[in-house]
């Protein structure tokens, strides 16, 4: 079932994937473990991400082995970087795919809608195919070749729409109203979605022999992983796991940062990072929620800046797209503005390939 936090209302998952009041929903009860937490022998990684079953809200029918990324040393930034692009489709998205499309097959679904820049549409369309459901994705006439080929070769149908991001949002949510036939399997309003990449947490918690850090900084659209990342964190200390929750800091794209305090307009639009130009972020109240809760901020990137910590991090051996390196850069701008100590213990998700193109 879900509900909406907002004003008290509930659905059936098929009934609906936004409140009529407009707010986003989520799960009305999410499940938690029983007892303290398992030693790290116990939780066995060939089950992915879904060792963390007792956390999640559905049960695993379609899954390609996702889960267990690195989390690895980076001394040169004093940071750890998780490296989320390897994953079966070479980004986080897959987190959140594993679990939206099992819970379509609990439901039956058998065509499902999706919007996206790229990495989102191709984990949807690459799931759906294990899945053996159909796909519709609709992606930005200008998108990427790469990331449009991943989803074409998954068997989807591409619906390339002109204008920018939220044009294409606008054009999906008119296909969902309209036709009964698709499920909304939308990595920004779908709870499921944020089931699966709370993931992220309970795996860097584990990775640390159940120890958080200081702070995590995650690029910030939609909030697909700030969110999961709050979600899941707390979802640990809650369990009594953890206890605590790591100051989460969002890193936005200059130019397309609706979240972003004091952005600088003359530093113009950072069109590099592509993967996180929302101007309309569906879950911004709990965004900022999540944000007091943890006393993070959130700080806009320029172009040059995206640039520079893309050069570094491929000269690093870390090969990933340029909405990834906002990350890191809002690290390093924020080390420099005294706002996260020198000496702080910090993760900073890589979130999605450079081999895309």
């Amino acid at each position: 079932m879900y509900q909406c936090e907002a004003c008290g209302r509930e659905y059936g998952p098929r009934e609906a994937w936004r409140c009529a009041c407009g707010h986003a929903l989520d799960y009305a009860e999410t499940p938690l473990p029983d007892g303290g937490p398992l030693a790290f022998s116990d939780l066995d990684e060939r089950d992915g991400l879904w060792a963390f079953s007792e956390f999640l809200p559905m049960e695993r029918r379609v899954s390609l082995g996702e889960g267990w990324t690195p989390l690895v040393d980076a001394p040169e930034w004093d940071a750890s970087f998780k490296l989320e692009y390897l994953f079966p489709t070479a980004s986080f998205k897959d987190r959140g795919a594993t679990t939206t499309l099992s819970q379509a097959v609990d439901l039956g679904v058998e065509r499902v809608v999706e919007d996206s820049s790229g990495n989102a549409g191709a984990a949807i369309a690459t799931y759906a195919a294990r899945a053996g459901l159909d796909a519709e994705i609709y992606v930005p006439a200008d998108a990427k070749p790469a990331k449009l080929r991943a989803i074409e070769r998954a068997g989807a149908d591409v619906v390339r729409v002109e204008g920018d991001r939220q044009a294409v949002t606008d054009a999906c949510v008119e296909r969902v109203v309209d036709d009964e036939g698709g499920w909304y399997a939308s990595h920004a309003w779908n709870p499921a979605f944020f089931a699966g990449t709370a993931t992220f947490a309970y795996e860097v918690a584990a990775q640390r022999d159940w120890s958080v850090p200081d702070v995590v900084v995650t690029p910030l659209g939609h909030g697909t992983l700030f969110l999961g990342a709050y979600r899941g964190f707390a979802a640990l200390a809650e369990a009594g796991w953890t206890d605590r929750i790591p100051r989460l800091v969002g890193v936005q794209a200059a130019g397309v940062a609706p979240l972003a305090d004091g952005t600088d307009a003359s530093s113009g639009r950072n069109d590099a990072a592509d993967g996180i130009q929302i101007r309309q972020p569906a879950r911004e109240r709990q965004i900022r929620a999540a944000l007091d809760a943890t006393g993070g901020e959130v700080l806009a990137i320029s172009r040059s800046a995206t640039d520079r910590a893309h050069a570094r991090l491929g000269r690093g051996g870390f090969q990933v797209e340029p909405t990834s390196a906002v990350a890191v850069a809002g690290l390093r701008e924020l080390r420099e503005r005294g706002r996260i100590d020198q000496h702080a213990d910090v993760v900073v998700p890589l979130t999605g390939s450079g081999m895309k193109g």
